[in-house]
Parts: C-alpha cells; structure tokens; sequence
C-alpha cells in the first residue's frame, strides 16, 4: 500500500530531468559548496556516476522507510492532518472499514475495521493487553517498525484466543520478562506502528466489534507495574511530511528518517554509502545544494529505482492463472538485505502481514495477460465447486482503481467479496461460485455476486487470511496446489 499520489512519481522526475537537462547547458560551478569544503578537506567526493549510484540505491533502501515517515507524520504527529489518528503511544479504533474516502495508503484493507496505535519507545516499553476471543472471530496484532519489519504478532494463529498482556521495547532495552507479561516483542527503531485487525462479519457486527476493540489496551510499563514513571523522552521537532510530499521531497524525508534508523550489522554497508552522499543522522542533504550536473544525476536515479521496484514487483513473483503470487512480507531476516524486495512490498501495499498470516495474490491482467479495464470488458472469477480459497480465518477480493490502488466509489459501496458473504451468494448449478466483475450491475438475479469495477484499469488483491498449510494450500508462496482462478473476459 503505497503512499497516496506516489504513483506520479516518474512524471515529476521526468520534468526535473528536463529542466536540470537545460540548466546544464549555463555556465555552472561544477562542485557545491559542501563539495568544495570537502575537497579543501581531503575527503572524497563521490563522482556523478558514483552519486547516481548511490542515489538510486537510497531509493530502492529508503523506500519503505520514508513512506513509513510520511505515514507517521499523517496519523500521530500532526494534528490537522485529515489522516490523524491519534498522539503516540494512544490507540486509535476505527469504527469502520476502509472506503473510498481513505487515501493516506494504498490497497487499503476493507476486510476488517483497523484500531491504530504509534508507538514512542524512547522513554519506556509499553504494555499492550488483549481481551479474550470467541474462537470464530479472526483477529491479529501486527507490530511493524520504521524499518518496515513485521517483528512480532499477537492473535488467534500466533498466540491463540485468550486474553493477555504483550511487552514491546525498544532497540536499547535491557531487561526481563516482568510478572504479568506473556512475551516481549523487540523493535529495531524507537518508533514502531501496531496494526490490530477485527474480524467485521457484516454491517450488523460492527457494534460487536467496537466491544472487542474497547478492549485493547496500551500503558507504559512503569504504570502497569504501578511503579513511578521515568523522565518523559525529549521533544522532536520532526521534519513535516506527508505522503503527497514524497514525489518533491524523497531525500529530504530520507535524511530526516534515518535519524531514527539505527544502523545495523544488515545496513551498515549501505549506511555508509548513503552517507558519502549526504544523507544520515550526522548529515544534511540539501538537494537545492548540487550542483545541476548532481542533480540530474540523482533525479535520473530517482526515476531508475521506481522502475526496478516496478519490475521486481512483477518479475519477483510467479505469475499463476494471471495472477501474481509471492511472500513480500516479514521481518529483518526475512529480507536479509534484500532492499528490492522489501522496497517492493512497500510499494504493492505497505503493512502487509507475513505469508503465514495472510496471503496476498494480486493482479492486473485477465488469464490471456491482457490488461483489465471495466472501461472496456466486463469479466467473471469463477471458483469450481469445493475449491474456493483454503484458509483457517476468512478470505476476500477486494477492487481497486488500477491508477491510484484506492478503493472506487460505486452505487452500492462494495469495495470487496469475501468469505462472510457467502450465505446471501448465489451458486451455480454445478456448485461453483461466479464473481461478476464490472463497472454496471450485471442485474438483480446476480448483485450479490457483483464486485463493482472503476471505470478504467482495475487492481485486484486477493487475501487470505491465516491460510492453512496443509494441502491443498497457497503456502509455499507461488508452489502450493491451490491456486486463484482466473479472470476472464465475457463481453
């Protein structure tokens, strides 16, 4: 789930490129003047095949980290952002799905109502407790940090349905497991994101679901242990971002971000190619600084990485009946180092849940490879009787517009099928389950099978939640035995 307007990215570098293209042509001083104190110094600069390099680089590493920035700034530090959602260390329960309306991410979830809660783990470790669970309704608790790495879950598949009380802390945290606590759940970052999902069964549900969130709860642990709390952590004068901001201000967002990035044994080499550049804790990049030959080179850089995160989007995935099957998401072992693809999970839909808890197929492209586009097709997504998707917790289809990854408007506010629906679905003679995808009503007889479409390119995301392992499965990524059927054209 990308950060909203990245997708025009391309196009304000393409213009960039063009104008720093024309102002190379003037008589420019070749270095800045940090280059210039540097050379007085004896430090070496980079060249501008080498800053290119480097720049493109920091996209691909700093991607997900600068979206996480913006995103950040948006929800729980500034106050007048039509996104915030609550200070640090507050939850926040949403009392709906995602809708149309929802624009500070991309693909949004609108399967399960989320409850947000940022956390500032500077000062102490915070507390999150959890009521008990009936056993038929999903839930998950995701705790993500600013490096983008899923590094704990508490809910039904990893800490089962009783109700308990988790400790998350800080990258210099020392300590034990205090009495009370079930387990502690350590953050790579001072600033860390946790994500709740509820189970929303219908419409009807949602007063049972606004009960089980009034039961999530989040307190330092000084107050928990009901010891005196310690000194309040130093005021942050962050850098303002947002998320429209990213396509103007990329390095910028970067150089702020990384402040709250500490370096580690999977970074530590690319930290400091970064910072040959001018960007980290100890740096200040000043784009309006380069020289115009520096700056086409980093502009042009730009352009390059977005379009190898494009690519290994595509080509990182095994492509099955039309649609693309991978696992994008986890933690700091899970990726490795592999900044093209964490850069990638980021860009497909930021905060996506590791394989074994969820299951993301996606697609562009009907089963003969050919775009979808509810401006020209109509199409259907037929599963055969007793295959529909195998999983533990629930399953869904969500549309999206095929440019911006926002859910569409549409006359009926449907933004997805999913597994509750089932009952008030109809079936075919033969047992399997058609899914009318179009941009009209297919009729009454069949508006309960009915995904609207945008009138225009559609995106597509399956989820599956909780899949099961036990074949016939979607696990292993891209080589289980089940697969999501395809989409055909039926105009």
């Amino acid at each position: 789930m990308k950060t909203r307007h990245f997708q025009f990215l391309c196009l304000t570098i393409t213009g960039l490129l063009f104008s720093a293209a024309f102002q190379s042509c003037k008589k420019a001083d070749p270095i800045n003047k940090a280059e210039q104190a540097d050379k007085l110094a004896g430090i070496n600069v980079p060249d501008i095949a080498e800053t290119k390099a480097i720049a493109q680089e920091a996209f691909i590493y700093g991607l997900p980290i600068v979206m996480n920035y913006a995103i950040m700034q948006e929800y729980a530090v500034n106050k007048n952002s039509d996104q915030f959602k609550a200070p640090f260390n507050e939850i926040k329960n949403l009392t709906h799905v995602a809708t149309y309306e929802d624009t500070a991410i991309v693909s949004p979830n609108s399967d399960t109502p989320y409850s947000i809660l940022w956390l500032d783990l500077r000062a102490e470790p915070m507390v999150i407790s959890v009521p008990a669970f009936e056993k038929k309704r999903y839930y998950s608790v995701m705790l993500t940090d600013g490096n983008t790495y899923n590094f704990g879950y508490i809910g039904n598949r990893s800490t089962g349905i009783g109700a308990g009380n988790y400790l998350v802390v800080g990258p210099d945290w020392k300590g034990t497991l205090p009495k009370g606590i079930k387990k502690i759940f350590t953050s790579s970052t001072p600033f860390a994101l946790t994500i709740f999902r509820t189970q929303l069964f219908n419409a009807a549900d949602m007063p049972n679901v606004i009960k089980v969130q009034s039961g999530y709860k989040a307190q330092p642990l000084s107050k928990f242990l009901g010891q005196p709390a310690p000194a309040a952590a130093e005021k942050i004068d962050f850098l303002p971002a947002t998320s429209a901001g990213i396509k103007d201000n990329f390095y910028q967002y970067l150089d702020a971000a990384l402040a709250f990035i500490p370096v580690t044994k999977q970074d530590k080499e690319i930290r400091a190619r970064l910072a040959s550049i001018g960007l980290g804790p100890d740096k200040k990049f000043e784009f309006s600084d380069l020289s115009v030959e520096h700056k086409a080179a980093v502009l042009l850089a730009m352009k390059e990485g977005d379009a190898a995160v494009s690519k290994y989007l595509v080509e990182g995935t095994k492509k099955i009946n039309g649609w693309n099957i991978a696992a994008f998401f986890g933690g700091k072992d899970f990726y490795n180092g592999d900044w093209l693809k964490r850069a990638a999970a980021a860009k497909g839909g930021i905060y996506g849940n590791d394989a074994v808890e969820a299951m993301y197929p996606i697609t562009r492209e009907d089963v003969t490879g050919q775009t979808l586009d509810g401006s020209k097709h109509n199409y259907t997504m037929t599963f055969k009787a007793g295959q529909l998707p195998p999983v533990n917790a629930f399953w869904s289809v969500t549309m999206y517009d095929g440019k911006t990854q926002f859910l569409i408007k549409n006359p009926i506010n449907r933004y997805l099928i999913n597994a509750p629906m089932l009952p008030d679905m109809k079936k075919n003679a033969d047992g399997s389950l058609t899914l009318y995808i179009q941009k009209d009503s297919p009729g009454a007889d069949k508006q309960n099978n009915w995904l609207p479409a945008p009138n225009g390119t559609i995106y597509l995301v399956m989820r599956l939640y909780w899949p099961k392992t036990e074949q016939p499965s979607i696990l292993p990524a891209g080589s289980g035995s089940w697969n999501p059927p395809g989409i055909v054209q039926v105009d």
